[in-house]
């Protein structure tokens, strides 16, 4: 379609999530405004949030007449430059770079087909500083429906109804929770959206906040009227600068709208929202924990009970619920509990978030709904192992979770099912590792997180987690013993009763799985002195092959301590005194010369 001038109805979305912006995405973005601003475009240019296909950043989207949409992945300013002149200008689309559009047919088009996006209805479609896009979405619909038809009595049961769980990783009913809220005595009450989120490997609260801020606010505030709260906190860490802004504009927005205040819509009910920024604790993700800092104390966790639904935040009533399971709540108040319940499976209900990250094809934020299999996400959305590589293990739940290896790849994702393995559902990070990964090795990254992250008030998190990581230096380093095996499961089991909080009590289960599924490459560790996945440096030595080296001496002149040596065009060879184990001569060798024993 030629556009003629006085054609207005194209739009081009640029994704500018944290993901695109990392990608390109803000210079593309102002490469655009200035061209179409230049050139009189009839063309209208809006930021949108993540999609979820962060391997293809950045995303660019056309909409056309019909609302017909073409998408591009891996867009450059280069690319943007030919796209503007070609397909808007001259109404020819670039058929190489687009990834799914009406009519075109390609590998990524079953990338949402096994998906049900609930959480993520609006990111990556909406202008996420927008209240008006928000709106036109459908927003702040559920939360006039709650003040002006429904009691919070019948909002708790509409909830209850629903199935949902707690989407941070415990998951407790979520309408339990807010009916022990409401009936706990006690004035004021509060409400608290937890955003932080400190699992390496997870940004779902991130990508949510960044690209559909309202659906959490909206959230928020139909929990302050279901207990009867006048006050909402969102505790966000400040690592998330663009979902802090992002969630200050719409504040702003919602304030302005008479979404927020004293009298909302003209009820009687009002709550106000403020924003904490966290300073990246890990342990402040526990509920006790976030509290004591929201109260301007040291975040440690504390005993329960009492739990904070009956005394939280300066003792009073609170409701903590994570970003993810706010912003399902005006979903469900929309199109009723009974609609969100058909969706899963035994007390799983609903859909679930994830953030495949690692050795996956497909790296980026996806929802699928509760029952289908671990093999489901990992093949048929995420689009298996890099390089054709294959399935070694999943870790999910973060530090706090476990490793599920392949042999169990086809169980459904559900909390029973998961915690059966070993691990947890977490708050929804989905690290996959191929067969190059060593699991002592990550069993060690795990807990040296969660040893770091201790906040030292028990003894045996603080401790114990230590002791277990020497143990676990001590394998990797190949002076380890049989014994050290029995040790480290003694020490686990101790840490798992003895710590008061959640992330004492998780922090073995990395390593408890890893010995449990990967026992053999604890043994080769110990008994054969030898890395099975060659990655632990003092279990592996590099040698050159001379039938294969042909002395280019790309290795010796990256080598940083001189341990290659040799002349020219003849092959060269590596002083193993000299070598520090850093791999840089086998990522510079271009014949695949170098041996990794």
């Amino acid at each position: 379609m030629h556009l003629s001038s006085n054609d207005s109805r194209t739009v081009v979305k640029v994704g500018l999530a944290s993901c695109g912006i990392a990608a390109g995405a803000q210079e593309v973005f102002d490469y655009l405004a200035e061209e179409i601003r230049t050139r009189n475009l009839p063309v209208r240019l809006e930021r949108t949030g993540c999609l979820g296909m962060c391997f293809k950043e950045v995303l660019l989207e056309v909409l056309e007449e019909g609302n017909k949409s073409l998408l591009y992945g891996e867009i450059t300013r280069d690319r943007a430059e030919r796209i503007l002149r070609e397909h808007l200008e001259d109404g020819r689309p670039i058929k190489d770079w687009i990834i799914m559009g009406e009519g075109i047919h390609t590998p990524l088009e079953n990338f949402f087909s096994k998906q049900r996006r609930i959480v993520l209805r609006n990111c990556g479609i909406i202008d996420p500083e927008s209240i008006d896009d928000y709106q036109d979405a459908g927003g702040y619909q559920a939360l006039e429906r709650v003040l002006r038809s429904m009691s919070p009595e019948e909002v708790i049961e509409e909830v209850k109804g629903s199935g949902l769980r707690g989407r941070g990783g415990a998951g407790f009913p979520t309408g339990r929770k807010w009916e022990f809220a409401r009936n706990a005595p006690g004035e004021p009450k509060y409400v608290v959206c937890n955003a932080d989120e400190g699992d390496p490997g997870a940004f779902m609260d991130r990508s949510v906040l960044e690209s559909d801020p309202h659906s959490v606010l909206e959230g928020l505030l139909i929990a302050g009227y279901a207990i009867g709260a006048l006050e909402a906190y969102i505790y966000v860490r400040a690592e998330y600068p663009l979902a802090v802004k992002r969630l200050k504009v719409a504040i702003q927005q919602a304030e302005e709208r008479g979404y927020l205040g004293k009298s909302i819509l003209g009820t009687h009910f009002g709550c106000s929202i403020r924003i904490l920024e966290g300073a990246g604790a890990f342990v402040c993700g526990e509920e006790t924990a976030l509290i004591a800092s929201l109260e301007g104390r040291r975040g440690m966790p504390r005993f329960r009970p009492p739990f904070p639904a009956t005394s939280g935040l300066w003792g009073k009533p609170t409701c903590i619920n994570n970003v993810e399971t706010l912003a399902n709540i005006p979903w469900i108040i929309i199109n009723g509990g009974k609609k969100f319940s058909e969706c899963g499976i035994g007390k799983s209900r609903g859909s679930k978030v994830f953030a495949l990250a690692g050795k996956i094809n497909r790296g980026g934020l996806v929802e699928v709904p509760m029952g289908i299999t671990l093999r489901e996400v990992i093949f048929d959305i995420g689009g298996g192992i890099q390089n054709g590589g294959r399935l070694k293990a999943v870790q999910m739940g973060g530090p706090s979770g476990g490793c599920i290896p392949e042999a169990l790849a086809d169980t459904p994702i559900d909390y029973e099912s998961v915690t059966g393995t070993g691990a947890i559902m977490g708050s929804g990070g989905m690290v996959v590792m191929d067969e190059s990964t060593c699991m002592v090795d990550v069993a060690k990254f795990f807990l040296s997180f969660t040893q770091k992250e201790s906040c030292g008030k028990c003894t045996f998190c603080r401790i114990g987690t230590l002791r277990m990581l020497e143990i676990l230096e001590r394998i990797t380093d190949g002076k380890g013993h049989l014994r050290d095996l029995e040790i480290l499961e003694d020490l686990a089991q101790k840490v798992k009763e003895a710590s008061l909080c959640g992330l004492g009590q998780t922090a073995p289960n990395p390593v408890l799985t890893t010995i449990r599924y990967f026992k053999d490459e604890y043994e080769a560790h110990i008994e054969k002195r030898r890395c099975p996945a060659k990655k632990c440096r003092a279990l592996i030595s590099f040698e050159i092959i001379p039938e294969k080296c042909t002395g280019c001496r790309a290795c010796a002149l990256c080598c940083p301590t001189e341990a290659v040596s040799g002349e020219k065009k003849k092959p060269h060879r590596i002083d193993q005194v000299k070598c520090i184990k850093c791999g840089m001569c086998l990522d510079s060798c271009k014949v695949d010369a170098i041996l990794v024993k």
